[in-house]
């Protein structure tokens, strides 16, 4: 499904932001001020120093973020924002991620269950979670530890979340 800008019919759709190290929120600001629309999926993990522990937000995929725009309008306005290497695609140029992925990247990361980065990866079973806050999506069921995992892929940029799951929560695809 390919969204439109109601106001001028534009088509806009997600692309994938590849930043320098550590630069994800500054990128992601910049570009909300220049009124382009930006998903930094983000995670908690405590930090540990000598002196003290703190809950800490980092970026669930280090150096991406999303924009969902029109970028033949607007791709010189990102690629100039201080801190953006490159938009991510292939030889033939930028490529949109399909809104399926980032809608359920959204839920994935909008709901109340821990999650982890995972390495990406395409073999495996696909599955479909039955019950639960995560209902309905999709995904690679896979063992760690003998527990089993729900892996979601961002297959344009090769990298994956997890979470912990039952396995009866699930269906194979």
């Amino acid at each position: 499904m390919v969204e439109f800008d109601g106001m001028s019919g534009v088509d806009l759709r997600w692309y994938a932001v590849y930043t320098k190290s550590r630069h994800e929120k500054t990128v992601g600001e910049l570009l909300w001020q220049k009124d382009i629309e930006c998903f930094l999926p983000l995670r908690e993990a405590l930090s540990q120093w000598k002196d003290r522990r703190k809950l800490v937000q980092f970026p669930l995929f280090p150096g991406y973020l999303f924009v969902h725009t029109s970028l033949p309008d607007r791709r010189l306005d990102i690629i100039k924002v201080p801190s953006v290497v490159r938009i991510v695609g292939s030889n033939n140029g930028p490529e949109p991620i399909p809104d399926e992925q980032i809608q359920a990247l959204k839920h994935f990361v909008f709901s109340e269950i821990e999650v982890d980065p995972y390495p990406y990866m395409k073999e495996g079973d696909q599955v479909r979670i039955i019950r639960g806050s995560l209902k309905g999506l999709r995904g690679i069921l896979v063992e760690k530890k003998s527990r089993f995992r729900f892996v979601l892929s961002v297959d344009l940029i090769q990298q994956s979340v997890s979470c912990e799951i039952n396995a009866e929560d699930c269906e194979k695809v």
